[in-house]
């Protein structure tokens, strides 16, 4: 079973259940009770219209889950709009999606959990790593958001910056992590761009544009991970770069700084240096600065230290690094990464194997083993 493709028709059919009525907490449990049939019946006996076959098993499902719930025994005149058989139209319904679970009555935190739960299909547990929040913590937060829109009508969108967060932890999922999303986070972002004239709008989408154009060099053959500074910039993708260049440039002349127009700077200053040893470190430091203003998030701050180190040598880095919680994800790979530049190899192979164990993904901790390795190897002479 193809799950890439499943992935991408749950939004349209999540959006028609809500529009015929379902809130969303129970459409979405019948959806996913569709999903889970599908699974079971598609290899044997494919239908001929996907989206089609999926509408009209989780309206049933949500159907059933009604009558079986005396309290909402009024819902059972909604039979009469089940869906006739045939093709469904094929309308993009993904963006409104996303507006529509941002909705007023959420916290915005809240929203973009159940967003990414819901439409982007990312785990409770990605989500919660993208939070630097336990798992647990987080699944009773996504409870908690399914409850208050729980009968609620979906008739006030959400705002633009909670959307535009969601899409931001959907393609840094799909760009690193165990599911492919990065490219539709684009696909929408630039529907979203088009849509509404937004300097953080333009802001993601040139962000996004910057980091995918590296994506075909950031693996090697064998699947294992090649840091920014070894890769080959001739397999950089020139033509997304130089449009996420300008579509920043635009929106930074309107002087509305925020911070994925900050974030986008520093990707623009790694994509427009010929090489690894002519990247300005010290402007990228600035931009640095200029984010943790903004955000004051300690990933940032954890970024910042590794700027730091490259314009100003390792112990300054060091010394950035000494400020910050060392239960950080990937604290120990900077300190590691830091401590081997500064000539400790004793100890930057130790933090090596370190952060190999705490490594979010296999690619990940492939690469920071074989680092340790690498430094072993070398007796520390």
């Amino acid at each position: 079973m193809n799950e890439a493709l499943l992935r991408s028709l749950t939004p349209s059919v999540l959006a028609i259940l809500v529009r015929r009525g379902a809130d969303f907490a129970a459409a979405e449990d019948a959806v996913q009770d569709a999903l889970v049939e599908a699974v079971r019946v598609w290899p044997a006996d494919p239908p001929r219209d996907l989206k089609g076959w999926l509408v009209t098993v989780a309206w049933r499902r949500f159907l059933d889950a009604t009558r079986a719930d005396a309290a909402r025994r009024r819902r059972e005149d909604l039979v009469d709009e089940e869906p006739a058989p045939g093709l469904a139209p094929a309308v993009d319904d993904t963006l409104q999606l996303y507006f529509l679970c941002a909705h007023p009555s959420l916290t915005p935190s809240s929203a973009v959990a159940l967003t990414l739960r819901a439409v982007g299909g990312l785990t409770t547990r990605q989500i919660a790593q993208a939070y630097l929040v336990p798992e647990a913590t987080m699944a009773q937060r996504i409870s908690r958001a399914k409850r208050t829109v729980s009968g609620v009508r979906f008739d006030q969108p959400g705002d633009v910056a909670t959307v535009l967060r969601v899409l931001y932890l959907v393609f840094n999922e799909g760009y690193s992590g165990d599911v492919d999303l990065a490219a539709e986070a684009i696909r929408l972002t630039r529907q979203l761009a088009a849509a509404i004239d937004h300097p953080e709008v333009a802001g993601l989408l040139a962000l996004m544009l910057l980091h995918h154009a590296r994506r075909a060099a950031r693996a090697a053959p064998d699947g294992s991970l090649v840091p920014l500074a070894e890769q080959d910039r001739g397999r950089w993708d020139t033509e997304s770069i130089a449009e996420g260049i300008e579509i920043l440039q635009a929106a930074l002349a309107r002087d509305r700084l925020g911070e994925f127009q900050a974030q986008a700077a520093i990707a623009a200053l790694h994509a427009d240096a010929p090489t690894a040893e002519e990247t300005d470190w010290v402007q990228i430091v600035e931009w640095y600065d200029e984010l943790a203003r903004l955000t004051d998030s300690p990933v940032v701050r954890l970024n910042r230290a590794v700027a730091v180190g490259e314009a100003d040598g390792p112990r300054a880095g060091l010394a950035a690094l000494v400020a910050l919680d060392d239960s950080l994800p990937r604290h120990t790979a900077v300190a590691a990464y830091l401590h081997e530049r500064d000539g400790d190899l004793a100890t930057a192979a130790r933090l090596y194997a370190e952060a190999a164990q705490k490594a979010p993904n296999l690619a990940e901790r492939n690469h920071l083993t074989r680092q340790a390795a690498r430094l072993n190897a070398r007796g520390y002479r």
